[in-house]
This record gives C-alpha cells, sequence and structure tokens, in this order.
C-alpha cells in the first residue's frame, strides 16, 4: 500500500542520480551501479509493459548500450532517466520487431469507460500501479495511453521527458496519460484488477 508516492519519491533521487553518473563518467564503475539501482527498477516495469515476459532479456541489451554510449550522454538525474527509457523503448521494438510480434490489440470494454469512478481517478490509479495486475491492465490499454502511463507512472518521467521518448508534443502525452488513467481508475472501480492475457501493449488505433 502507499504505492501512489513512489514516483515523487523516485524523482526525490534525481540528484543522486545525475551524481552518480556524472562519476560513472569519468569512470567510477561504483557510481554506475548505483545508477543502475536508481533506474532500473521503473526501466523493467516500463519494458514489461512493452515485451512481457522478455523483459530482463531488453533490459540487458539496452543496458549494454547505456554503458557504451554513456559518454555520450549529456544532462542531469531526470534527463538520464529519459535517455534511458528512450534506448529500452528502442531495444523493446526491435526485439518485437525480430520476433514478428506485433502488439496485440485489446482494449477494455467500451461500456466501462464511461462508468463515473467512486474516487479520484488518479489518486486511485496511481495507488494499484505498482502491482503485477494493474500492469495486465495497462497492457490492454491503446499503445499510446498504454506508454505515456508507464513513462509517467513506472519510469517517473514528468510530461515533457516521456514526450520526448515517444517523439510526440507534451501536450498529446499528458492527454493520453490522463485518459489511460481514468480507464485504469474506472475499470479498478467497477469490476476490480482482473487478469488479463495480453503480454504487449495494445495497438495505440
Amino acid at each position: 500500500m502507499g504505492q501512489g508516492g513512489e514516483p515523487r519519491r523516485r524523482q526525490a533521487h534525481d540528484g543522486e542520480l545525475g551524481a552518480a553518473v556524472a562519476r560513472a563518467q569519468d569512470g567510477d564503475e561504483a557510481a554506475f551501479a548505483v545508477a543502475y539501482r536508481i533506474v532500473q527498477p521503473g526501466l523493467l516495469g516500463y519494458l514489461r509493459g512493452l515485451v512481457g515476459d522478455d523483459a530482463e532479456d531488453v533490459a540487458s541489451d539496452a543496458w549494454l548500450e547505456i554503458a557504451r554510449d554513456l559518454g555520450r550522454f549529456k544532462g542531469d538525474g531526470a534527463g538520464f532517466r529519459g535517455w534511458t527509457a528512450t534506448i529500452a523503448r528502442h531495444r523493446a521494438l526491435d526485439h518485437l520487431r525480430r520476433r514478428s510480434v506485433r502488439p496485440r490489440a485489446a482494449a477494455l470494454d467500451a461500456e466501462l469507460f464511461d462508468l463515473p469512478a467512486p474516487y479520484d481517478t488518479h489518486d486511485q490509479a496511481l495507488e494499484s500501479l505498482s502491482t503485477e495486475r494493474a500492469l495486465d491492465l495497462v497492457r490492454a490499454l491503446p499503445r499510446d495511453q498504454a506508454e505515456a502511463v508507464l513513462l509517467r507512472v513506472v519510469v517517473g518521467l514528468d510530461g515533457p521527458a516521456a514526450a520526448r521518448v515517444l517523439g510526440k508534443r507534451p501536450g498529446a502525452v499528458r492527454t493520453a496519460a490522463y485518459r489511460g488513467l481514468k480507464r485504469l481508475a474506472d475499470r479498478l472501480g467497477a469490476t476490480g484488477v482482473t487478469k488479463d492475457d495480453s503480454r504487449t501493449l495494445g495497438e495505440s488505433e
């Protein structure tokens, strides 16, 4: 319980993250390990939404690229979080192409979308998103909404940073995240969290 504050706690670590990245760029391997420990949980949750059970393999590929290109990174802790999410997303999409797996279209029942939530939309959805069952619900959202929710809530990016990862305008990502969270809250309020068979994100359109 109390997981709704996790994104805020994660962002509070960005100062520590930025310092660790700077030391890692100077060759400090222990500092790179610190950066990895801070970033990896959110990155892995994001990748689970994209590739399901293959998330750890894709994360390993992403970290190899991150380590290789670390000297080219410029920015602070929050910027590093967004940079690593971009790399992870590219590796995930490459993985799906190699496997010839298209993200499966799986939308929540349309009639559930308009049901009023019995509690605050965002607070309740955020409270539940760290659970594995809730990740299954996120995978069932349209892809643009699912990625926006994962980047904002699981990875902990702000709107502009999430927009850069997705190559979209901040307003579009903000709208997608809001709609995704509302659908999650409506579903949680109407039926409780249920298991879904999808292992990857639904199509965006």
